[in-house]
């Protein structure tokens, strides 16, 4: 038969010596074939291509010749005859990897340098160990990425191409079933691991079984009374400025001291501590770069700042021959972090402070974390181990076990969302957001961060946040004390106004000036829960000082220095009739005895006052508020009367305190005892006709009852 012309080029580039095997005739395009019998030939391609590129083609004009295939079997292979071929199969996609041609040529070294890159390999991963330090711990997130990455992954990958090679086999390999089993088998084991702690994950779950329960008895939080628990404030014990105040006062006094300028500056840390008695923040200073470490290492880190919070005094501590010598700005060796976790590596750490114990004594704070929920659910803090920042010694305690002086042992932001999660979850996982009957939550702050405040109680740090309903209005329902050393937590029940709308509250009371108030903190005034915050400028600078009553916070006081501020506040809490109380008595009364000149009455924001005018005490007008000091309705003009005050910062209007009287009590008059209603324009209930108290409709200022303006004596 009659060789094709193929063909007989194909044997004429045989015979120069050419090798053509696998290049045979015929057409893979289709599965057509020429009639009658063929000169067989056969040949193998295999190709890899872009998107949309075609199949490969079979015989035409080289038989096996498998093109180029996209993402699918880029290759084919062809049987030429002299009119035949199967051609590759063509695939569609973008560029993918190739893991079978990988898999192909793949191959193991010699021995020996599969045993040097072992070698490399085990110095490759304690090299990022030590540079990663990651726990060593089953519940760290930090441990599992580490090794997914650095072992998972690249176990997954050789087992998976070994079994690959011994399936197929290549000219290294002997095609094995049995290997290729084993290796396949072997490859399962990384993604059983990964699989397993994706389990552990989803147990950790507050929708598992059970868990819902266990996150809500993380934290135990007790109901007290607030005038029992909290005392009276010491304002020479209250904090006045808050952290970036403290961080603007530090930074500035370490601009006084040049020698450190140069080489070293003020940590963001500024750890709010009690130190002495006193509330202050410390933070260490730290290298300037890593050329000032190269140069200042040996010596070591020769301060740290403090800044007092009463008495916005900042210094510069210096700590002589007891340099701090482990700190965050250190990059090796005597790096904080890598030196706690390589001395306990099976240990997760959470936040670390800095603090300074009585003597001044420079320390590292290091709690050490726990997972009670499932792998990474639950957390808290089971132990803590301090670290001497001068030597580095360290050591490992319980949390009971913690001295009185350290006060950082559990994150603030860890006891919120502890609290949070008995808020959520104290009835049930499905109550948290279908029914939500109980839900709570804490308030937020003003920047989208958690809203929260430290507190000086007991010698301890306690974080002070409010407590809202879970649709987060501008209430509050009470408030939340977490003692940052013992976990030990006390909720208090009080209405009133959230953080945010008192600070915006007492932002208006200086609208003017354009001040800002800080976060408040909670303190306690005559037994009522009270707002107090710092009123800063652009700079930062603390200008003034704001107290708001929690319960009724359109009741604010601002002054210019503390002792001003609370006499303002005492001031509104008389008209309101509230009591002052101090350890003696009454704080900042002032006792008039005189007959009354005029009396005049108006109802303010629903409340009746009555506004005197005494003899002899010319410029002042006293405010009696009902229903404190119905008493003052037994009395008219000319009458002797016998009172004590308040003296009120910045205004002419003092609140009266307490009506003094032959044993306490003020006089009968005959108006009041025949008719049995009070003297005055008032009608039987008491309540003040409203053509006497108001104008217009509205109720009058209290200058102009004073004044007599639109209103009747009382006679």
């Amino acid at each position: 038969m009659a060789q094709s012309g193929l063909d007989s080029l194909l044997e004429a580039l045989r015979q120069s010596g050419m090798n053509t095997d696998g290049v045979g005739s015929g057409t893979g395009a289709s599965d057509s074939a020429s009639s009658g019998p063929q000169t067989p030939g056969s040949g193998s391609g295999a190709g890899a291509g872009a998107s949309g590129s075609r199949g490969g083609v079979g015989g035409f004009p080289f038989g096996g010749f498998g093109g180029f295939g996209g993402a699918g079997n880029g290759g084919g292979r062809g049987h030429g005859g002299s009119g035949s071929g199967d051609g590759g199969d063509g695939g569609h996609g973008g560029p993918t990897v190739d893991f079978e041609f990988l898999a192909n040529d793949f191959h193991l070294p010699s021995k020996k340098w599969l045993a040097l890159i072992i070698v490399l390999a085990l110095l490759v991963i304690a090299g990022a160990y030590w540079w990663f330090h990651p726990a060593i711990n089953i519940h760290s997130t930090d441990f599992w990425g580490f090794v997914f990455i650095v072992i998972l992954l690249p176990l997954f990958l050789v087992f998976w191409m070994r079994s690959k090679q011994y399936k197929t086999g290549t000219k290294e390999v002997t095609k094995n079933e049995g290997k290729a089993k084993t290796f396949r088998i072997l490859s399962f084991v990384p993604v059983a691991v990964v699989a397993l702690v994706a389990i552990g994950a989803l147990m950790s779950m507050a929708i598992f079984p059970g868990n819902a329960e266990k996150y809500s008895n993380v934290l135990k939080t007790d109901t007290l009374e607030f005038a029992q628990d909290i005392k009276e404030v010491n304002y020479s014990e209250i904090p006045v400025i808050d952290r970036d105040s403290a961080i603007l006062l530090g930074n500035r006094e370490m601009g006084s001291i040049p020698e450190y300028v140069s080489q070293f500056e003020v940590s963001n840390l500024y750890s709010q501590i009690n130190y002495q008695g006193t509330p202050v923040r410390v933070s260490p200073l730290g290298y300037a770069d890593l050329f000032k470490w190269f140069t200042n290492r040996e010596g070591g880190i020769p301060a740290y700042a403090l800044v007092n919070m009463t008495t916005q005094d900042a210094e510069i501590v210096r700590l002589g021959d007891s340099p701090i010598h482990y700190s965050q700005s250190e990059p090796l060796v005597r790096n904080i972090d890598r030196h706690v976790q390589l001395s306990y590596p099976f240990y997760m750490f959470g936040e670390k402070s800095f603090e300074i114990d009585e003597d001044g004594h420079p320390w590292w704070i290091c709690p050490v974390k726990d997972f009670t929920i499932g792998l990474f659910g639950g957390e808290t803090i089971s132990r803590v181990v301090l670290c001497d920042a001068t030597t580095g010694e360290t050591q490992d305690l319980a949390v009971a076990d913690c001295p009185e002086w350290v006060d950082r042992v559990f994150p603030a932001e860890l006891l919120i969302q502890q609290y949070n999660w008995w808020g959520a979850y104290n009835n049930g996982w499905l109550n948290s957001f279908l029914g939500q009957e109980g839900v709570v939550r804490t308030t937020p702050g003003t920047d989208g961060t958690l809203g929260y405040n430290y507190i000086a109680k007991d010698d301890d740090v306690w974080v002070y946040t409010g407590v809202t309903s879970a649709t987060a209005d501008n209430s509050i329902i009470g408030f939340v004390l977490v003692n940052q050393r013992t976990q030990e937590s006390h909720f208090y029940s009080v209405s009133g106004a959230t953080e945010d709308s008192a600070m915006q509250s007492a932002e208006g009371q200086v609208q003017n000036l354009r001040y800002t108030s800080t976060f408040p903190l909670l303190i306690n005034v005559s037994n009522q829960p009270t707002y107090f915050m710092a009123l800063k400028d652009g700079a930062g600078l603390v200008k003034k000082f704001a107290m708001i009553d929690i319960q009724r916070y359109q009741n604010v006081a601002v002054g210019d220095t503390v002792a001003d501020t609370q006499k303002a506040y005492e001031a509104l809490l008389a008209t309101n009739g509230v009591v002052a109380e101090g350890e003696g008595g009454a704080t900042d009364v002032v006792t008039v005895k005189g007959t009354i000149r005029s009396m005049n009455q108006a109802v303010i924001e629903g409340n009746t006052h009555f506004y005197l005018t005494v003899e002899g005490e010319d410029g002042s007008i006293f405010d009696f508020a009902l229903p404190g000091l119905l008493d003052i309705v037994g009395y008219k003009v000319g009458d002797e009367i016998n009172f004590t005050y308040v003296e009120a910062a910045g205004s002419n209007v003092s609140p009266a305190y307490e009506i003094l009287g032959e044993g306490g009590n003020a006089p009968a008059t005959e108006d009041a005892a025949g008719s049995g209603a009070p003297a005055g324009d008032e009608n039987a209930s008491g309540e003040p006709e409203d053509d006497v108290v108001q104008q217009d409709g509205a109720a009058q200022t209290p200058a102009d009852v004073a004044s007599g303006e639109d209103t009747e004596k009382v006679a």
